[in-house]
């Protein structure tokens, strides 16, 4: 997320916001992979219409490791129809009402909104645009944290959560300290001065012999020497809002936020909760979502924020599931047969944890997908893991076992600027566990209440390959899953490139950092997939 400058000033180990037919004269790389490397590529600041969507941009052309998607439309797809592909989106909720989103939200055919009806029998009354499998919840405890309120059971499942919660309480706690004397700082920065929106030139002139407000002083021109007051004052809240949630919430032992759902989240077949308000409770807890369902669909070439992979051929479906927290294993795997059995064609799951109670339960719904013919795609998760190392759920394999099904594609986020630090240094990687990289860094897409923000994480890579999928099953509808799962495998960009991954910075290739050793590139994938059509 965007706590660069306050992290530089006061970090503390732990905190990590987590947040076409083809004719045969075309060639699949326009640059080859082998002279990327030999190109001058484009240095220093990114020029803000640039960043704004870079993730659309082309190696070759811009010198920037986006996924040619501008060129896709182009070249391969001007002038041509596809039909509307339905895209599930699971995630914190959507705001539906967005005004660059408005256009491409799912509107359930079978149901008459507001009558009170099951009018589809599909089990959820007036699912209109999607399904809400959180109620008015939002926010829950980490899953560690519900195993140990679970108690005792000697398993080393329960020690290594225990300790893990011991440590990460104790650095929330010092990070209390810490947001708790920024905030005081400022407070006393802008009291002595009498206004909140004071600058660096005002702190610098503030002359006192109180060692206090000395010290506060030095803060706040250390930190506006690197930032607005105004980005500052976004910040802080932010910074305020992760602490605290992790202590009221996230690992309080005390805190139920279950209770409110009314359901057993142990049992699979409690299945009557939830409601129809995809937004959620809170409109501002739907942030994440509603920038997860940009990148995929905000309109494009309107002038407004930045432009979705797909959004002429798409229709996002909101399904509710993922709280400010851990999600439950339930709730994941009945969205996924949600969205399955509602029409999706592809899903998007920009979540994931590191203890999973109920595994299985998410292993069927996926596996149901593949029955189904619907293509899942799952962030690799932010914690700069070597997942070859380390299971992290939901995905299709753990422990080196064969997938599970050869519908999922698993994503890890690249940066904007071609070089050693193109893989994002927040993205877990592996050689055998994530299977290609996407753009994730600096993205830029619509949050609530028509705004536009930039966020980052492999939850930004994830909607990026979801876009794309889309455009190949929107366009190539003949392609089953398992086929548009290879095609963005195989169709990626090779680089050669050495890269550094993971919290130590080691160096890598970076074709050794995930199965296909490749960035996504949608012009390649769309060739490709005219070429398998044909077939």
């Amino acid at each position: 997320m965007t706590m660069t400058i306050l992290k530089s000033y006061y970090l503390f180990a732990g905190l990590a916001l987590a947040l076409a037919s083809c004719g045969s004269t075309q060639n699949m790389v326009t640059t080859p992979a082998e002279n990327i490397d030999k190109m001058p590529m484009k240095v220093g600041k990114i020029a803000e219409n640039d960043l704004k969507r870079w993730s659309h941009l082309d190696l070759g052309k811009d010198t920037i490791p986006g996924m040619s998607v501008d060129k896709a439309y182009t070249q391969l797809l001007k002038g041509k129809k596809g039909t509307k592909v339905i895209v599930g989106v699971v995630d914190s909720g959507i705001d539906i009402d967005h005004e660059d989103l408005k256009p491409a939200i799912w509107t359930n055919p079978k149901e008459i909104a507001g009558n009170g009806k099951d009018d589809d029998n599909n089990g959820y009354i007036d699912d209109i645009h999607g399904w809400n499998f959180l109620g008015d919840a939002e926010h829950e405890n980490m899953e560690y944290v519900r195993i140990l309120k679970k108690g005792d059971d000697g398993s080393e499942t329960y020690r290594r959560a225990k300790a893990e919660h011991e440590k990460d309480m104790q650095e929330a706690m010092q990070g209390k300290q810490q947001v708790d004397f920024i905030l005081a700082g400022d407070k006393a920065i802008a009291d002595h001065l009498k206004k909140k929106n004071y600058t660096l030139d005002d702190v610098k002139k503030i002359e006192t012999t109180d060692p206090a407000l000395m010290q506060y002083k030095g803060m706040m021109m250390q930190i506006l020497a690197q930032t607005s007051k105004e980005e500052f004052d976004k910040e802080i809240e932010e910074f305020k809002d992760y602490v605290y949630g992790q202590i009221n919430y996230h690992l309080n032992l005390q805190f139920d936020g279950r209770k409110v759902v009314g359901d057993n989240p142990d049992n699979l077949n409690d299945k009557k909760y939830g409601n129809n308000n995809v937004i959620g409770p809170e409109k501002k807890g739907a942030k994440h979502g509603t920038h997860v369902a940009g990148i995929i669909a905000q309109t494009r070439n309107n002038n407004k924020g930045g432009d979705g992979v797909a959004s002429n051929n798409v229709y996002i479906m909101a399904v509710r599931a993922v709280p400010d927290g851990d999600e439950y294993d339930k709730d994941i795997a009945l969205g996924i047969r949600y969205a399955v059995d509602n029409g999706a064609k592809v899903i998007n799951g920009s979540f994931g944890k590191y203890y999973s109670v109920h595994r299985d339960w998410v292993h069927d719904a996926i596996k149901y997908a593949a029955s189904k013919d619907v293509l899942v795609i799952f962030a690799a998760g932010n914690e700069s893991y070597d997942l070859d190392t380390m299971n992290k759920y939901p995905t299709d394999s753990y422990d080196g076992q064969p997938e599970i099904s050869n519908n999922v594609l698993i994503i890890g986020a690249t940066a904007p600027s071609y070089g050693s630090e193109m893989v994002a240094g927040f993205s877990n990687y592996g050689k055998n566990s994530v299977d290609i990289f996407a753009p994730g860094e600096k993205i830029y897409a619509t949050t609530p209440s028509n705004t536009y923000q930039y966020l980052q994480g492999t939850s930004m890579a994830s909607p990026n390959v979801a876009g794309v999928a889309a455009l190949i099953r929107s366009y190539y509808p003949s392609l089953t899953a398992a086929q548009v799962k290879q095609i963005i495998m195989e169709s990626g960009t090779t680089l050669t490139q050495k890269i550094t991954v993971g919290e130590a910075k080691e160096v890598k290739p970076f074709n050794e950092v995930s199965k296909s050793g490749k960035i996504v590139n949608a012009y390649n994938a769309l060739l490709m997939a005219g070429k398998m059509a044909k077939k």
